[in-house]
């Protein structure tokens, strides 16, 4: 028995991989879920109304959708040229707090005010990346180890600030920074729900990312590099220019889900406002297949299985880890599903 790689995959097989992949896992899980005690089909059915149910429960799991359809984004774009950025949950604490801090005190009007502000969370989340991509080209080091670290120096160096210079002093203690200014804060998009305009700025992210990777010059070079880097470089790539542009776009996407988080949800930064989206973001891109639009659906599965976590622990006892655990078989399953995609079995 051997692996054989396919010369064609058909559409209708990449289309079917996501699809197996999940229910693989939702079946490797209701394993757990009947060791606990309780029926795995109405554990899923609990956690199908809870996330599906109603206009709070759905508009909870868009708002949960909305930064991990970015840092999914900024997974995919890196992991295309093989740049692998671990370090989203870094880049999306600062661009949270570039958002905070530049926000408390900025005089522009409303629109243009946010613009700046997502710029600047842009640029924060961007130059975070930057580094590790430099010492990368620069001396070869491994950009899985230096992103994944700084995730938790970016953490502590938030931490050290909401906690000192950025500190609000309206939080009655609590370790939280400074808010944005009331007039930078993103409109709802259903009144009094917490579902903002930031999934719509998300969604369009999602199409112009498309665009560029399938139309332009620069995601016909990101695509070689990542198929290919000798023969990009022989066909006369810069792989050093399009490493590190790929690097500035992934950072950047992951720094805009911060910026959108607060501007949209949380009005400040908190070490605790991100549940894992940065790394939730890597299950995203696997499971869309680096694909900008699956990037979407596969956003919007993973935030259904947590909203919708929550409830079926409330309804059945069984413990809300069970999401991390369907999540995390699914890029389990996912990496699974893309080598048999991949690779056909011989005899």
């Amino acid at each position: 028995m051997r692996l054989e790689r396919r010369e064609n995959v058909p559409l209708t097989v990449v289309a079917a991989a996501p699809l197996a992949a999940i229910l693989a896992a939702l079946v490797l899980a209701a394993g757990l879920i009947g060791a606990a005690g309780v029926n795995p089909l109405e554990a899923y059915g609990q956690m199908l109304r809870g996330a599906l149910g109603s206009k709070l429960a759905v508009t909870e799991m868009l708002t949960r959708a909305t930064p991990l359809i970015l840092t999914g984004l900024a997974a995919a774009v890196a992991f295309r040229a093989r740049l692998w950025n671990i370090g989203a949950e870094g880049q999306f604490f600062l661009g949270a707090l570039t958002t905070a801090w530049i926000g408390h005190s900025l005089a522009l009007p409303g629109t243009l005010g946010i613009a700046v502000l997502m710029a600047c969370g842009l640029a924060a989340g961007a130059l975070l990346l930057a580094g590790p991509a430099f010492v990368k080209l620069r001396f070869g080091v491994d950009e899985v180890v230096t992103t994944l670290l700084l995730n938790f120096i970016a953490i502590l160096f938030v931490s050290m600030m909401i906690e000192g210079p950025l500190r609000d002093p309206l939080a009655f203690g609590w370790p939280q920074s400074v808010p944005v200014d009331n007039a930078y804060r993103l409109p709802d998009l259903i009144a009094r729900t917490r579902l903002h305009v930031g999934l719509l700025v998300a969604i369009a992210v999602a199409g112009i990312i498309w665009l560029v990777l399938a139309r332009t010059v620069f995601g016909v070079e990101t695509r070689a590099a990542g198929l290919n880097a000798r023969a990009a470089a022989f066909a006369g790539i810069s792989l050093p220019r399009t490493l590190m542009g790929v690097a500035l776009v992934s950072g950047a996407l992951a720094g805009l889900a911060g910026s959108i988080e607060v501007m949209g949800v949380t009005g400040g930064v908190t070490t605790s406002m991100s549940p894992g989206f940065g790394y939730a973001g890597i299950v995203v891109a696997m499971l869309a297949a680096l694909h900008p639009a699956g990037v979407v659906a596969a956003a919007v599965f993973v935030a259904t299985v947590f909203v919708g976590a929550d409830a079926m622990s409330r309804a059945s006892g069984v413990p809300s880890f069970i999401a991390d655990v369907i999540v995390a078989l699914s890029l389990l399953t996912m990496l699974v599903a893309l080598l048999f995609t991949t690779y056909r079995i011989r005899r």
